[in-house]
């Protein structure tokens, strides 16, 4: 029989994936296993294989698709079927609703299994076999979400695996909401202006920009949609502050240059982001509520016994955070070559799921693009993130044995973002002096 090959769950977190490449063709045979097509997701290019061995007979997505855990793909033949191909396959409706007296409207079959049927009796009876299935599946932050935006998620298509809803569902169903008029009441004008604690203001929509002139429509795909997503929730749930401070690193690049070149015989790269990432887990150990997680839902701060620092790669489909796990295990040597490694595979699109999952903590380095200052924002669900800009020559005053003198010193902007739920202004203080600190005295760095 016919077999429909769905996009398989690609992981935790991955909800849907952007067709990059058809490998086959219809009419193609084709062994299990083999790869079919690229998928793109926020985390990483896939090459998704065939799960049988037979006959391409129907290819239902092209390049530039996005498609969502469940959707059919391609059709197959299993071998020995090739002569059993028929021109068209009917839709056929769910049970359940076959014995409702209406003509049969379009059925369309979604990832969590759940019927979406285009007609007002099939919608009630939906509605209310979907009330007795008891609690949504959800995490605690969607459910936080939802709670802030108003939001009740039986009310929510659900895109995730199993149909659980996910944080996109509820911002897309709350933004969907506030463009239509509520059909039931009109709030007053005082309630209607009231902003809802903690969640997004709400955005009016867009002019006609044809009327000023010509424009081009660019399509959000693949990691700037997923980034575009991620970054509203982080900054609809995260009460963000920035802490600032420069860090002397003169003698720090001393000892960097001397030791570079030993260090890319060994196939690393010695850069100031490694240094970064060995004072940020010497602090993280001091302070542990910087590498922690808030659960609302439970009303805990969790506190991680490991150290995996993600580290933003500037690529040309966008900025992605891949993990360098356990940095307090690892030596600067292991710490430079897994980082040249993972970097250079982040850029060319090889990086796997598992190297984008679990981080603790993230860095962000920009100095080699320039600027002084600027405001990262953390990196949900974690609780704070460091940012480094670019080093540059200053004249600063230092106290000698003939008293105060200028000198030049290379200094190096350091910028934290943090939750404010979790930490204080203080606590930040307290993490950047000592990041500022182990970054100024390379020796005590080293010896940590």
């Amino acid at each position: 029989m016919p077999k429909e090959f769905r996009l398989p769950d690609l992981g935790e977190g991955i909800h849907e994936g952007e067709i990059v490449e058809i490998l086959v063709s219809v009419g193609d045979r084709v062994i299990d296993g083999q790869p079919v097509m690229l998928v793109e997701t926020d985390k990483a290019t896939t090459e998704v294989p065939a799960p049988v061995t037979g006959i391409v007979q129907e290819i239902r997505v092209k390049p530039g698709d996005v498609v969502k855990v469940g959707d059919v793909l391609m059709v197959f033949l299993a071998e020995g079927e090739e002569g059993k191909r028929p021109a068209k396959f009917p839709e056929v409706a769910p049970p359940e609703l076959s014995t409702i007296p209406e003509k049969p409207a379009h059925v369309q079959e979604s990832v969590g299994r759940r019927v979406e049927v285009r007609s007002e009796v099939r919608v009630q009876a939906a509605k209310s076999a979907v009330e007795k299935e008891g609690p949504v599946p959800a995490a605690p932050s969607t459910r936080r979400l939802a709670r802030e935006l108003g939001v009740d998620l039986r009310s929510v298509q659900p895109s995730g695996p199993g149909g659980r809803v996910t944080s996109e569902d509820v911002l897309r169903f709350s933004a969907q909401a506030k463009r239509e008029p509520e059909p039931a009441r009109t709030p007053a004008p005082q309630e209607a202006e009231r902003p809802v604690s903690g969640a997004p203001l709400r955005v009016d929509p867009l002019p006609d920009f044809d009327q000023w002139g010509e424009v081009e429509r660019v399509p959000l795909r693949s990691v700037r949609r997923a980034t575009a997503r991620h970054m509203a929730v982080a900054w609809s749930q995260v009460p963000h502050v920035t802490h600032q401070d420069v860090a002397d690193v003169t003698e720090l690049e001393a000892l960097r240059r001397r030791h570079k070149a030993s260090i890319a015989e060994r196939g690393g790269v010695l850069s100031l982001t490694v240094f970064a990432l060995k004072a940020a887990v010497t602090a993280l150990k001091e302070y542990p509520r910087f590498n922690s997680s808030l659960d609302m839902e439970a009303e805990e701060i969790v506190l991680k016994r490991y150290y995996h620092i993600g580290v933003a790669v500037d690529t040309d489909r966008g900025l992605i955070v891949p993990v360098i796990r356990d940095v307090d295990r690892k030596s600067m040597t292991e710490l430079a070559v897994e980082l040249k490694s993972l970097a250079e595979r982040t850029r060319g699109g090889r990086v796997e799921r598992e190297d984008m999952a679990g981080g603790t903590f993230t860095i962000t380095n920009i100095g080699i693009l320039g600027g002084t200052a600027f405001t990262p924002i953390v990196n949900f669900p974690e609780t704070a993130i460091l940012g480094l800009g670019q080093a540059r020559w200053q004249a600063v005053v230092k106290l000698g044995e003939d008293g105060e003198q200028m000198v030049p010193r290379l200094m190096l902007p350091v910028i934290l973002g943090f939750d404010h739920r979790v930490l204080d202004g203080a606590d930040a203080a307290r993490f950047v002096n000592r990041i500022v600190g182990l970054l100024g005295e390379p020796e005590r760095l080293l010896l940590h």
